[in-house]
């Protein structure tokens, strides 16, 4: 209902308009025929017909001219609005407009007013002077010529009359004499005719020139004869025919007396060739017209300037029209195309300009349209190529995600590199066992990575593989890793690609530190155990016979030497059995007797062994408050602690500090224990063999302490690793799990 109620609203404001436009129209039309009318005082002499058909072109010329005129002023009042809303192709369409205004103006205003000019020359020259006196004098000498001729008729008639009338010739009886009086006096006085009526005009003599015999010669009606003016003594009558005119002279007889008195009347007639009658008649005719052209000198030049004012304007108006067209069918065009590229930049692509034109903005909209129809092709080859490449992506997502999974959480090491040496990937395992962060080294040569012996190895592992072509190399590698040593069983694969070309490497390693280290146990542990075997049992049948040999000889010999060999071969015979005897525990340790424990009162226990004899050496401890009870093995820990603390004496060399710290990690549910001293410090080489059987830095000792500790931590389901403390010394870590 409210779009039915404006539409009718906008109809009846509609009407309203058309109304008031045609008032104005009628209106202006009346004022223009007022103003054309009181301008244009065209005189009596030019016809009502002529008048209204002049004054119907020109109000037809106004009323096109006023239609143009609103058109434009419309055009121009919407221009104006559009330049002062800053509408886009409102200044373009300004200034081709003013172009063509002044393209227009100019010349129009010249032409215009040179027109005026040369018009006005024109009428007045047409109406000049010379022309009208050369008009005059001709007209005056054909008039002269008619007065001579009708005055020598009238001397005739005037000198023939007087003989009729002094001899009575008019008289019935003298009728033939009459006649032949005529013919001499026509023929004296070289006349064309002489006729001779009686005042009822009858024609009672006639002398014709031989010229005109063979022509009819009318005779002349009463009304013709008597229109002698009453103050003249005679009148002319002019009788036109195809050989020329007749000039005749009626002359009453007696010559110049009134009509009632007039006995007669005597007519002499002069022949007018026909071209000298012409001619007078045409300068006559050119005289009439020349007065009646004189009469419409304002009006035509009136006509004439409103003519060229209307052709002036129209030229001027059509010119603002046609600077809007043009600007119209220039901005339009561009207004589209600023559309279309504002559509093309908001992903718009099925945008079509709607404009037909045969020039060039044509062939341009044309080449608009198909480029936005390539680009839209375009766009959905792209985006059917983008969902092909996403769904690519997707796959390739999902295999690269499923290979991070087997990557991550496989526990072997994973590093790729390229063909050139660069790390391309790192796997957490990796990370975690050569406790490095991968963005790091991503993206790194390894060359820039590893330094010393280590890259060495490396630039020995890549040549080998390049010299010897092998696709796959297994070689074993110890490295200290943060201070911890640690063996790895290290796969080196060569990578190529469909056409063999190669792409790089894959490094996959284990961490077989602790699988070493228990085939390592194991392997001295069967040692010990077979040393044991072999070696204790013939040492109690040396040492009795030793001693039986002392008792029973010595006397007897009674040499010091024998008994100081008995003695030395029981000592050393214990010494056997003492080293045998620490090689069977090793080979063979008790069974570990676990019981809820306190870890810090196992090593404060141990401490307290060491308070007396270690004057220059001071042992500090730190335990968190939130230890929890742990399943140990008191006498086992116990020993494990006094070798620890036993080797950080010896490498202090029984002076200076060494700091034991317990804590416990809640999240990983450990226990944390660091023993450190600022002793001399272990080398990488010594702590990858640390915790081997036979293995001692001391000159004394049988390099079973560490062992021992390993094999204990172990049987506690715990770790132990070395690493330099800082600044100086060992530090040993030892971890062991909550349950």
């Amino acid at each position: 209902m409210t779009n039915a109620s404006e539409q009718a609203g906008q109809k009846k404001s509609r009407r309203k308009k058309e109304f008031v436009f045609i008032f104005i129209i009628l209106a202006a039309v009346a004022v223009l025929t007022l103003v054309e009318t009181s301008i244009t005082s065209l005189g009596s002499e030019i016809s009502l017909s002529s008048t209204v058909v002049m004054f119907i072109l020109i109000n037809i010329n106004l009323l096109l001219l006023l239609t143009l005129f609103l058109l434009v002023f419309r055009n121009l009042a919407k221009l104006y609005y559009e330049k002062k809303k800053n509408v886009f192709g409102s200044k373009l369409k300004t200034r081709l407009v003013t172009s063509f205004v002044i393209l227009a103006l100019v010349p129009t205003t010249v032409l215009f007013f040179f027109s005026i000019q040369f018009i006005s020359n024109s009428i007045a020259f047409w109406f000049n002077a010379p022309v009208e006196q050369t008009l005059e004098s001709s007209l005056d000498v054909g008039q002269q010529l008619y007065a001579y001729i009708e005055e020598k008729d009238v001397f005739f008639a005037k000198r023939a009359a007087f003989q009729i009338d002094s001899r009575k010739l008019l008289k019935n009886e003298n009728h033939n004499e009459l006649r032949r009086y005529v013919q001499v006096v026509q023929r004296a006085f070289n006349r064309h005719a002489v006729e001779i009526y009686t005042p009822d005009a009858k024609r009672v003599s006639l002398s014709l020139a031989n010229e005109l015999e063979h022509l009819y010669f009318g005779i002349l009606t009463t009304a013709e004869l008597k229109k002698i003016p009453p103050d003249r003594a005679s009148t002319t009558i002019y009788q036109t025919f195809d050989q020329g005119e007749f000039l005749r002279t009626i002359s009453t007889i007696p010559f110049n007396v009134s009509l009632d008195k007039a006995e007669g009347f005597i007519v002499v007639t002069t022949l007018i060739s026909k071209t000298l009658s012409e001619d007078l008649t045409a300068i006559l005719s050119g005289m009439e017209e020349y007065h009646q052209l004189k009469l419409t000198k304002r009006p035509a030049q009136m006509a004439y300037y409103i003519a060229l004012s209307i052709v002036a304007l129209l030229v001027i108006f059509c010119a603002i029209w046609f600077g809007f067209q043009l600007a119209k069918s220039i901005t339009v065009p561009i207004m589209k195309f600023a559309e279309g590229t504002r559509r093309i930049t908001a992903g718009d692509l099925n945008y079509k300009i709607d404009f037909q034109t045969d020039d060039e903005l044509g062939t341009l909209i044309k080449s608009f349209n198909s480029m936005t129809t390539q680009l839209a092709a375009g766009r959905e080859q792209i985006a059917l190529s983008r969902e092909m490449l996403r769904q690519q992506n997707a796959e390739l997502e999902k295999s690269r995600q499923y290979m991070e999974i087997v990557l991550k959480n496989i526990s072997a090491g994973v590093v790729s590199i390229d063909s050139t040496g660069v790390i391309t990937t790192i796997n957490k395992a990796a990370e975690s066992m050569l406790a490095i962060k991968g963005a790091h080294i991503t993206g790194r040569n390894f060359r820039q990575v590893l330094t010393g012996e280590y890259l060495l190895m490396a630039e020995k592992l890549y040549e080998q593989s390049t010299a010897s072509r092998q696709q796959y190399i297994q070689i074993p590698v110890s490295a200290a890793i943060s201070g911890t040593p640690k063996h790895f069983s290290l796969h080196y694969s060569i990578l190529k690609d469909d056409t063999g070309k190669n792409i790089g490497a894959v490094l996959v390693f284990d961490d077989v530190t602790e699988l070493e280290k228990a085939q390592r146990m194991a392997a001295w542990r069967e040692v010990a155990r077979r040393i044991a075997h072999e070696v204790k049992n013939p040492l109690t049948p040396i040492k009795l016979s030793a001693q039986r040999l002392k008792r029973r000889y010595s006397k007897e010999i009674n040499d010091d030497v024998f008994d100081s060999c008995a003695d030395t071969i029981v000592t050393h015979v214990d010494l056997i059995r003492n080293l045998v005897n620490q090689f069977s525990t090793f080979a063979k340790f008790p069974d570990v007797n676990f019981t809820r424990a306190r870890i810090e009162n196992i090593i404060l226990e141990t401490i307290d062994l060491y308070r007396e004899g270690l004057e220059n050496i001071t042992i500090d401890t730190r335990f968190d408050d939130n230890l929890p009870y742990l399943k140990l093995d008191h006498q086992h820990m116990k020993q494990a602690f006094i070798n620890l603390i036993d080797n950080a004496v010896s490498a202090m060399n029984k002076q200076g500090t060494i700091v034991i710290d317990v804590s416990f990690d809640p999240i990983l549910k450990m226990v944390r224990i660091e023993i450190a001293d600022d002793g001399k410090g272990i080398t990488d080489m010594e702590k990858t063999k640390m915790f081997e059987p036979y293995f001692s830095t001391k000159k004394s000792g049988m390099g079973l302490g560490l062992a021992i500790v390993n094999s204990i931590i172990s049987d506690h389901n715990g770790v132990i690793r070395v690493q330099d403390n800082q600044p100086t010394g060992a530090k040993f870590i030892i971890e062991l799990p909550l349950a």
